[in-house]
């Protein structure tokens, strides 16, 4: 036992403190079930992160209970609070319930988290807690004395408060679900977007990931749909208009916000239809409809469930490459979100009759990396102030700036045919640490409505 670094008797015994088998049982079993098993969260209070007070309890429940068990029970045991608490703990930052994460865990395989340094560091500090804990499991750690196990209720208890008191500042950024009888808004609600499928124009909504509403942030501000306001273009052709809307939960929540009108989740769609969302009320209509997404169909099942919400057709990763959208890679490595608006133009401009078309974007997905052929390392050509304050935002807005600039160019094409485009946020971009996260409102999307002019008046400003 006395040559192991962490042993808090060896410590006790050179500075003079008789320990006798009771105590050490319970320094053992301190050393394993509150140090090593919230040491990586701890170290996370001061940079941000969600609150655990209740994750901190049952692995305090779950080890005076294990205790007593024999060495690899102990050690299983330990292993499931702390895949538990990871999951829960990585729900809280994608703003994710438990039921909602156990949905999206099989589909972790299709990721590709050796494409960033900050999950990568994760993975090692995760595999080296592990490694010490089991070590640390082949001591002896029943201990029996009432007054021991009170005082061991009593260090976890009093560890779930200062974990939510270090969490105060940060209430309402993580773990987003919608409660019962909230009431609904979205984008295209707020917008009247689907009133203006008359036939006559086509619309296009645009789901941009992790685009949050700026808190406070000035040079966010600025930026936010800048290159829009910048032209003269959109100005001759397009009314103009914005506003910020309510979210909850994750991408596919933001997806059945603006595709279905309500709050809630992929998972009921899968098997059934709902002809209550826009792309079923369009083709009623006599409209086509189209769904775009950079990644692939497998992913949380959008090659299922986008048919039975109405989509007669749908193009993902594959599709647009061969459509000559280029690779781009990061953790979610997929289609080059900038190279997309091109295939969009192409598709109208060939479109038969009036169109829906939904592009769901996937290169702002967090962590944004350097490299992979995103065009990112020089984000000062986008933002200086950024560059040097928030240089994960400001990759993240390099790649919004580059859509915006493609899309721009497609949509005030000359012969780029009539159409409506609205652009929204599906959630708040769920950065790791409280210096970046603060920076957008935890509660609210931005969206960005081009409402076309009529022809009329669009040709008396050429």
């Amino acid at each position: 036992m006395g040559g192991f670094p962490l042993n808090a008797i060896a410590i006790a015994q050179r500075v003079g403190i008789t320990l006798d088998e009771e105590m050490k049982r319970f320094l053992n079993w301190v050393l394993i079930w509150i140090l090593m098993a919230n040491i990586g969260f701890m170290a996370l209070w001061f940079i941000g992160a969600p609150q655990r007070w209740w994750e901190i309890g049952v692995i305090g429940f779950t080890g005076l209970i294990a205790k007593r068990f024999p060495f690899w029970l102990r050690y299983f045991a330990f292993l499931g609070v702390m895949t538990y608490s990871v999951l829960v703990f990585i729900g809280g930052l994608f703003n994710l319930n438990i039921s909602s994460l156990m949905h999206s865990v099989r589909f972790f395989l299709e990721l590709k988290p050796a494409n960033s340094y900050e999950y990568i560091g994760v993975g090692i500090a995760l595999l080296f807690i592990l490694g010490m804990a089991f070590q640390l499991m082949k001591r002896d750690q029943n201990f029996s004395r009432p007054i021991l196990i009170v005082a061991a209720g009593g260090l976890f208890l009093g560890l779930a408060l200062a974990d939510i008191q270090m969490g105060q500042g940060m209430r309402g950024h993580y773990k987003r679900t919608a409660p019962n009888g909230a009431e609904f808004t979205s984008a295209t609600s707020a917008t009247g977007f689907a009133a203006r499928a008359d036939g006559k124009r086509h619309l296009v909504l645009i789901l941009v990931e992790s685009l949050g509403a700026p808190n406070g942030n000035k040079e966010i501000q600025r930026l936010m749909f800048k290159p829009y306001k910048d032209s003269d273009a959109i100005a001759a052709r397009y009314e103009m208009s914005e506003g910020k809307t309510l979210y909850y939960n994750s991408t596919t929540a933001g997806e059945v916000r603006e595709l279905c009108g309500r709050w809630g989740d992929y998972y009921d769609l899968v098997d059934k239809k709902d002809d209550g969302c826009m792309p079923a009320q369009m083709a009623k209509k006599g409209y086509a409809t189209i769904a775009m997404h950079s990644f692939t169909e497998t992913f949380f099942k959008r090659g299922l469930w986008y048919p039975n919400i109405g989509f007669e057709k749908r193009e993902f990763e594959k599709d647009l490459r061969q459509a000559g959208a280029r690779r781009c890679g990061g953790v979610f490595a997929g289609a080059c979100d900038r190279d997309i608006p091109a295939h969009i133009g192409n598709t109208l401009r060939a479109a038969e009759k009036p169109t829906f078309l939904y592009w769901l974007t996937l290169n702002s997905h967090l962590p944004v990396p350097p490299g992979l052929n995103l065009d990112v390392d020089n984000c000062e050509r986008v933002s200086p102030v950024l560059a040097r304050d928030f240089p994960q935002i400001c990759r993240q807005f390099t790649i919004y700036h580059d859509i915006d600039i493609a899309l721009i160019k497609e949509i005030t094409a000359k012969d780029f045919p009539e159409s409506d485009i609205l652009l929204v946020g599906d959630h708040m971009p769920p950065y790791f640490d409280r210096h970046h996260r603060t920076q957008f409102d935890p509660e609210h999307v931005p969206w960005l409505y081009l409402r076309h002019k009529d022809s009329a008046a669009v040709a008396e400003t050429r």
